[in-house]
């Protein structure tokens, strides 16, 4: 029955938002999968489609989603024709996690946690202990790696029962405190070119029975940052993966499989007022907030003492149409960041948690200069930026 229209329409049911595949085939699922069949203890199969190989390699593509693949058959054939043996020839994707964003999704992989154990719940997020936002990618201000994320790597637990473990990226992200308490273990191989990256990835695959080398590569992200998937920039840089792609598939070792994946999909969001909308600008969104955290299609909203209630009665007034709005009991209930949420990362999530449903950001002209200019986003539950491959390759 259609709505009168002099009601106010109402917001978006929460129970309408997809939840990420937890325990069964979201990011965090994948290495203790793998580990399951490298027989390290403690853990089990939790993606059951995988079938076990003595040699793992996991080609990470930053912002190399499920549906970019899909929509591109041209600038990536290999990958586009790997599309039916993702997920252990389901044909299947997996899911990212919320919110579906480099620093969150690199934990889970890592950890192979879910967002609320492993305490990265998004871009920037509140520290309890201090009441500032800390920024989870580039670990500013300060906070102590260990206290912030306490749980072991994948990696390290396998390389201390004496698989063959090995990460290949760039130098400048070896020393990093993301890579300290996401992706440490075992040996760091850093390469400059993507080319070295694959052929080292592939020597390092061969140099054990039981082998764990995780590889990667950022500028799919960083080109759709700046120009979007709709740009000439963004396309080559698809071809270029597509080609490493290839060229690491064509080495792989006997007894080895290759997984293709990404940590979030993106979208272009257009630049006018209709689809950007500037907290900084907007003193009704503004109103009650003490600190606006998270990223523009996954915010983390931090309320000033007793105005969590209205922070929240107005958000779901003003956006509930664009946004899931939920209160950070409600995020939690529906389980948008795991089955469990851990009491040292409670305080983390924001007052109210805002994920978007339609082609709209909440950026921060003043105070998120930068990340408010880019073309191409990502964050939310929707499929476009959710869903991420697991393209395999066995040898």
């Amino acid at each position: 029955m259609a709505q009168p229209a002099w009601q106010d329409p109402e917001p978006l049911a929460l129970g309408t938002a997809p939840v990420p595949e937890y325990g069964s085939g979201s990011l965090a699922d994948l290495l203790p999968t793998l580990a399951a069949g490298l027989e390290v203890p403690g853990f089990t199969a939790a993606i059951p489609e995988l079938t076990p190989a003595r040699r793992n390699c996991v080609f990470l593509i930053d912002g190399l989603g499920w549906e970019q693949i899909k929509a591109h058959p041209d600038e990536a054939p290999f990958l586009h024709s790997l599309l039916p043996t993702s997920r252990g020839g389901t044909g299947r994707p997996l899911t990212a996690g919320f919110p579906s964003t480099t620093a969150t999704s690199l934990a889970s992989v890592g950890t192979g946690l879910p967002p609320g154990e492993h305490g990265l719940p998004g871009y920037t997020a509140r520290n309890p202990q201090t009441g500032e936002l800390m920024n989870q990618l580039r670990w500013k201000p300060w906070t102590e790696p260990k206290a912030w994320q306490p749980h072991p790597t994948v990696f390290q637990l396998a390389d201390a029962v004496g698989v063959h473990t090995a990460q290949v990226s760039a130098p400048m992200f070896e020393q990093t405190p993301l890579t300290k308490i996401a992706l440490s273990g075992g040996s760091f191989l850093g390469r400059l070119s993507g080319e070295d990256r694959m052929d080292v990835a592939a020597q390092r695959l061969a140099a054990g029975d039981r082998s764990l080398v995780y590889t990667y590569y950022s500028e799919v992200d960083g080109k759709g940052h700046r120009f979007g998937t709709d740009s000439d920039a963004w396309r080559g840089q698809l071809m270029y993966v597509d080609g490493l792609a290839r060229r690491l598939a064509e080495q792989l070792p006997p007894r080895s499989a290759l997984y293709i994946t990404a940590d979030h999909g993106m979208i272009d969001i257009p630049f006018d007022e209709q689809s950007r909308i500037d907290f900084d600008e907007d003193w009704e969104l503004s109103a009650g907030v003490a600190l606006l955290g998270g990223e523009g299609r996954a915010r983390h909203v931090y309320a000033v003492p007793g105005a969590q209630a209205d922070v929240l009665a107005v958000w779901r007034e003003v956006l509930g149409e664009q946004f899931w709005i939920a209160s950070r009991d409600e995020a939690i209930a529906a389980g948008w960041f795991g089955p469990t949420v851990d009491e040292r990362v409670y305080g983390r999530i924001g007052d109210v948690v805002a994920a978007a449903h339609d082609d709209v950001i909440i950026t921060a002209s003043v105070n998120e200069p930068h990340e408010s200019a880019m073309a191409g986003v990502h964050g939310s539950l929707t499929p476009v930026e959710q869903l991420v491959p697991l393209l395999e390759v066995r040898s």
